[in-house]
């Protein structure tokens, strides 16, 4: 039994947040396989409960209002044993990061402002939240303060493939 297992008394969950193209679905997916748990990507849980894309429900209903849909869906997972890539925007939930904290080891996989920007092409599509009159720079800045209050655990992706995010994890959490 790994000081994962050991010590984590709410039910062995691995919780990846930050941000936006940082990776936390492709590496989700990959530590998921690897360790022999489940994987819930909360942005398709919130797609499914509103059936429309990420990007649609930020038009139709506003951030503010893709912000509530976001909380609920992730107040409505109950994941056991799980790695669960959360939105970028998860952290701006006081509520939905205390019952991710709850439920699991929180991972802040960071990645660099430039790196990000290289990484994130065409924001609006991808249904990135971006606050009335919030520069992709000042989301970033505001972020990562979020992001680092509330994690358990950072990874520091700089000059890193997805592998290497997925190995570094692995010996954080054994």
């Amino acid at each position: 039994m790994n000081n994962f297992d050991k010590d984590n008394k709410n039910r062995g969950n691995i919780i990846l947040i930050g941000m936006p193209a940082s990776g936390k679905s492709t590496a989700g997916v990959i530590l998921a396989k690897l360790l022999g748990m489940n994987f819930i990507d909360t942005d398709l849980v919130i797609q499914q409960s509103e059936e429309k894309l990420l990007c649609d429900i930020i038009k139709e209903r506003s951030v503010e209002g893709f912000l509530e849909a976001e909380e609920k869906a992730v107040l409505s997972i109950h994941p056991s044993k799980a790695v669960i890539a959360t939105g970028g925007s998860v952290v701006y939930s006081e509520a939905g990061m205390k019952y991710l904290r709850s439920i699991g080891k929180v991972i802040y996989l960071k990645v660099g402002k430039e790196e990000l920007f290289k990484r994130l092409h065409n924001i609006k599509q991808r249904g990135v939240v971006l606050k009335a009159g919030e520069t992709p720079e000042e989301m970033y800045d505001n972020r990562c303060a979020l992001y680092e209050k509330y994690a358990d655990i950072t990874i520091d992706e700089t000059n890193s493939s997805v592998e290497d995010t997925v190995e570094m994890i692995v010996r954080m959490i054994s």
